[in-house]
């Protein structure tokens, strides 16, 4: 049955109000999500590239004589004790 008359029409109204609010605010956090999964993957790469960085680094640094030396000497005395 079809209701008619203005108090029906304003009820209708405010009904497709609701839903007009809650469809908006439902685009503005799918939005909101979609920025937020962009910056994720930036993140991820920064991260990843200060990871090779310090790699790198520390590549550098164990293999200087300085650190052989001394870590071969831990592993000796480490060997030698027991």
């Amino acid at each position: 049955m079809i209701a008619t008359g203005r108090r029906s029409v304003r009820l209708l109204h405010r009904g497709a109000q609701r839903v007009r609010d809650v469809v908006t605010r439902q685009a503005a956090r799918l939005h909101a999500a979609a920025k937020d999964a962009g910056m994720a993957t930036a993140e991820y790469a920064i991260v990843t590239l200060a990871a090779v960085g310090f790699a790198g680094l520390l590549l550098a640094i164990l293999r200087s004589d300085e650190v052989r030396g001394a870590l071969l000497g831990i592993i000796r005395r480490a060997l030698s004790s027991s």
